[in-house]
């Protein structure tokens, strides 16, 4: 069994079951992320509530596992090479849960490669944008007189969303299965209704998102994965 004694965040947040992989995370979208993840891929793990507060996300414990204190992280006491592995990114965390689970990754290079490029795309577009429009929509930035700033993120949704849509025609998921893609880009739709954004961006009007978002959200792990770990 690992001794989790060599981990610093097992201080702040101690194992129960150190036999299993220990998630430390909140539920934000890029936290449900790796939650969902583990619960589609039925993985036994152990959630822990890291906030986003500075407290938690900035103490010394949380930052010897993530030096970019963001959640989520991950410990996994049974890593490929016979020894613990510790990940932060939630992309990264995605892709390893997928190649030791053997799931939600495709089966041949060729399928595992267009899950990747799809994955990419939300980290490095979806994400960061839609996270800007929400700064510029429902916090600080929606009280600053200047607008452009908050039009730019607007039609820059517009267009990543344009792309789903037509990726989404006729097809239940990004990749014609479902896969770690589809749980890293759905979180990031459904955060539209948390920043007040979706009637901004006529959201009803693209009917492939709608259904896809509809999907998701009715798969009984991605319900699981939602709440977890609890807020508090």
């Amino acid at each position: 069994m690992t001794d989790f004694t060599q981990f610093a965040i097992n201080a702040k947040w101690p194992a129960q079951d150190p036999s299993v992989l220990q998630l430390y995370s909140f539920p934000t979208p890029n936290g449900v992320k790796v939650s969902i993840a583990l619960e589609e891929m039925e993985i036994p793990y152990e959630a822990h509530t890291v906030t986003l507060s500075d407290a938690d996300v900035k103490s010394p414990e949380f930052l010897s596992l993530n030096p970019n204190n963001k959640i989520p992280a991950i410990i996994d006491p049974n890593g490929p090479d016979g020894a613990p592995v510790s990940l932060f990114e939630s992309g990264a965390i995605l892709i390893y849960l997928a190649e030791k689970s053997g799931k939600l990754l495709g089966k041949t290079a060729s399928e595992k490669a267009v899950t990747i490029q799809w994955l990419m795309f939300q980290m490095g577009g979806l994400g960061p944008m839609f996270g800007q429009l929400g700064f510029f929509s429902k916090f600080a930035g929606s009280e600053w007189e200047d607008k452009r700033p908050q039009q730019r993120y607007i039609d820059e949704a517009k267009r990543l969303m344009a792309v789903l849509e037509k990726e989404l025609d006729g097809k239940d998921w990004i990749t014609g299965q479902y896969s770690i893609a589809d749980i890293a880009i759905a979180p990031w739709l459904r955060a539209l209704d948390f920043y007040g954004t979706k009637d901004l961006l006529g959201w009803d009007d693209h009917k492939n998102l709608v259904a896809y978002l509809d999907r998701f959200l009715e798969r009984p792990a991605v319900q699981t994965g939602l709440v977890t770990p609890p807020r508090s």
